[in-house]
């Protein structure tokens, strides 16, 4: 009967995420021609963390969610175009993650509304007028900047090693392809750390079912091994699976700490490819662990992109 309950619970709760994200996604929609806060919509972290048991009370880990608008753009009184990269910035720990169409929407209606007398106003006036409505509507202290042409370009990550050098593929069969935890597989070793990288992560938007891609970064300090081929096989089981980006890194960090032992370092991350004008790059970490290059992925006065793909 609890199994019955919580089944029924965690069924209602992707229903109401759904039903949130379906306003725009998967629909024509024409937008606004004029800056209309409306259109952002939150959507309850919750509702998928209490699938892989993540309390919001109780993280097991930390960390930021760091978004890339390459297309945002608005006026000054005098109508000059103003087009800036946009980079936004909030920690994992609040209630809400924002739902990407809604952003594009959101951020669209800019593009015709006039701020500030001078360009330098107008950013001015954006950067304060979005960091305010997107705190207000996820609850959380949200930061944004715009990325110039002398922003500095950080490469990160390059100390990870793209998992397939480190197996024969000849020997690799992947059959899986929604999530399968039961894949991961571990042995014993000396305490060592791990640096992996894995270029071909693919998992699908929940409701319109457009993939997205993205490197998945993953570091471990453990004295178990995580078998390089049972770790390919899972990863490449989110192919078929329908979540936001932020829930997929969430759920891998989560079935790899359930395979290692309780005070191990953990380090999960994904530089999703930018789709409709937006990429989303989450990374979860646990509190005992270091990865020197985040701090450059959440620096708002940095653009740190790992490859060709972002």
């Amino acid at each position: 009967m609890k199994d019955f309950l919580v089944k029924n619970k965690i069924t209602y709760m992707q229903n109401t995420t759904d039903k949130i994200a379906s306003k725009f996604l998967g629909k024509r929609t024409e937008g606004s021609s004029t800056y209309d806060d409306s259109l952002i919509l939150p959507i309850p972290r919750e509702e998928n963390r209490k699938q892989y048991n993540i309390s919001n009370e109780d993280l097991p880990f930390v960390g930021w969610d760091i978004w890339h608008a390459y297309e945002f753009s608005a006026m000054s009184e005098n109508g000059i175009p103003v087009t800036r990269v946009l980079k936004i910035k909030y920690n994992c720990n609040n209630e809400f993650l924002m739902e990407s169409k809604s952003l594009k929407l959101y951020l669209n209606s800019f593009n015709m509304t006039r701020f500030g007398k001078t360009i330098k106003e107008c950013l001015e006036i954006c950067k304060k007028t979005i960091e305010n409505d997107l705190s207000e509507k996820l609850q959380t202290k949200v930061e944004v900047s715009f990325i110039e042409n002398h922003t500095p370009r950080i490469e990160i990550f390059n100390q990870f090693k793209n998992i397939m050098e480190l197996v024969d593929e000849n020997n690799i069969k992947v059959e899986q392809f929604k999530e399968a935890p039961e894949l991961i597989k571990t042995e014993p070793s000396i305490k060592k750390e791990y640096y992996l990288t894995f270029d071909s992560l693919r998992s699908n938007c929940r409701v319109t079912h457009q993939p997205d891609f993205g490197d998945a970064f993953i570091y471990y300090e453990s004295e178990k091994h995580i078998k390089e081929e049972s770790l390919i096989q899972y990863l490449s089981s989110f192919r078929s699976e329908y979540h936001f980006h932020e829930e997929c890194v969430e759920m891998i960090f989560k079935r790899l700490q359930n395979v290692l032992n309780k005070d191990d370092k953990l380090f999960v991350s994904a530089l999703y490819t930018r789709r409709g004008g937006i990429d989303i790059c989450p990374s979860r970490w646990t509190p005992n662990c270091e990865i020197k290059d985040v701090y450059s992925l959440i620096d708002l006065n940095k653009f740190a992109r790992n490859g060709t793909k972002q």
